[in-house]
Parts: C-alpha cells; structure tokens; sequence
C-alpha cells in the first residue's frame, strides 16, 4: 500500500462571507493571532509527513504564494536587526513542504480542485483539504487519518459531532450498522431526517478511484461539482468510505466572521504568551 505523500488544498474561494476584510486579500492569508489560516493548514499536513502540497488558486491568490516563498529582502532585514530568532521562524515557512501551484479550472464546486490537479496525484493516495477548514488538536488530525489508512486503506472523511438542532446547516453522514462505514452523506437535512449528528467537513482521503468517479459526476445542487456526490456514487458502486472523528481536538471553520473570531480566540487563549491577558481583559470587557 503506497504511503500518502500528496495533499491537495482547495483555496480558489472568494471570501464573500468576509467581506471587505478579502477584497484584497485571500480569506485564507487572514490571521489566526499571527499565523496566516492557511500557514496552519499546511503545518497540520507536513505533521503527518505530506511532503507535496499542492495549492489550487486563482487569479487573485498570489499572496498565498508569496507567503511561502523565500523573502531574501526581509531576511536581511532581521539579520540586520538581530533579530535572529524571528529570521529563523520566518525561514522554515518556505521549507516546511515542496509548493505547487494550480490554477483551477472548470465549473464552481469543491470537486472542480480535484480535477484540476488530477495529473498531479495521478496513481496515488492523496489527502484533500479544504484552505479554510482548521482542525485544532493535540496530534495533527491529518495524522490521525493518515496513520489509520495505513493500518487499514480505508478512504474516509472528517466528521464532528454538532448539536441536533443545527443538523440542517451541514452535511451529516450516515453510517452502516455500528461501524464507522458510510452508508450516505445527507446534505443538510431537516432535524427530524437526519441520521446522525456527525457533520462532515474539509479533510478527506482519497484516490484515484475517487478521482475517475468525479469525473464522471454531473454537476449538482447549484450547477456545482460536489466532491460528495461522487463520494456518494462511489459507495453506491459498491466502494467503502468511512467516517473518522477529530481525536484530543476539534474542526474549526473560518469562513464567516463570527467563527473566524471564535477560531482565533480558541488558538489566542492557548498561547503562554497572551493567553491569561485576554482571559482576563474578556471576562473584563464582559
């Protein structure tokens, strides 16, 4: 069984939820205290040994790629300063991983990524991961499936427990028997229709057979390619795909301003250096 070497991040969003905030700015170079989303994203994968990761942008996403580049004029600058211990942490952002870029092309929908770097993965296991999607844990969750598919091939999809009554804001899966095997994924369904209360989010498994079954997926809901109605395709073929809980930790979404800011306090109050202070000025302001 091949080892997962690849991820594939979807990062060709607009942001609208964040307006104006990413009208000159890409959503996912917005920052969780001082790391961009995106910087997190990617050390969660390099954690769980992905050595090519591989960015699905467009036009207005450069500052993605310069935020991984090497800044030769800034490294000057705080050697100049002796700032060396900051030079140093600035440094190992362009080394974490080897950065390939894709432009994405084809219809709208979070399979379209998928597709566009298709030549990429071809023949091989990849991770697939949403740009805004953070999972905050004790291991790196991309660990945690990683480590799992190679105990066991199975492909499979991030899930979290959510309350009941907000069932019908995501996409729940249900499961087959006791097992943590898929038997569907219901999109948004009613409270009273929903077969469980784990949502599915942005960190998949996947591989070639996946890949041959999006391609051949119409688009859905929207006039969008939905990398879950070929996830359901596939299971109705015949293939098995599984569910996998966040262990020691939780998913956490960016992509609206009142998540983003729960986000960001989440990773703020960890931190030895301002954590108890923003406690104290929270309960203060409070």
């Amino acid at each position: 069984m091949q080892k997962i070497k690849k991820a594939i991040i979807a990062v060709a969003g607009s942001g609208t939820r964040l307006l104006p905030a990413t009208k000159a700015m890409p959503k996912e170079m917005l920052p969780i205290v001082d790391k961009p989303i995106i910087q997190l994203v990617v050390e969660e994968l390099v954690e769980a040994g992905i050595e090519d990761i591989i960015l699905v942008t467009k036009w207005d996403k450069k500052p993605l790629e310069d935020h991984f580049d090497h800044n030769w004029a800034l490294m000057n600058d705080l050697k100049n300063a002796g700032k060396d211990k900051l030079r140093e942490e600035i440094k190992k952002i362009s080394e974490l991983a080897n950065f390939i870029y894709v432009r994405q092309k084809g219809p709208y929908g979070n399979g379209t990524p998928i597709l566009s770097a298709a030549s990429l993965v071809e023949g091989e296991p990849f991770v697939y991961v949403w740009g805004d999607d953070l999972v905050k844990s004790k291991v790196s969750f991309t660990k945690q499936m990683v480590d799992e598919y190679d105990k066991t091939g199975h492909l499979m999809i991030g899930v979290q427990e959510v309350p009941k009554e907000e069932a019908n804001r995501y996409g729940i899966v249900k499961l087959k028997d006791d097992s943590m095997q898929l038997e569907d994924i219901i999109e948004k369904p009613s409270v009273e229709e929903s077969p469980s209360q784990l949502a599915d989010f942005g960190r998949m498994i996947l591989n070639q057979e996946i890949v041959e079954v999006l391609k051949n997926t119409p688009l859905g809901k929207g006039e969008e390619l939905w990398v879950v109605d070929a996830i359901r395709e596939y299971i109705k073929k015949g293939g098995k795909f599984y569910a996998k809980k966040v262990e020691d930790g939780e998913w956490l979404t960016t992509g609206d301003p009142l998540n983003y800011l729960k986000a960001t306090l989440k990773y703020a109050f960890e931190r030895d250096d301002i954590g108890d202070e923003l406690k104290k000025y929270t309960k203060e302001i409070l």
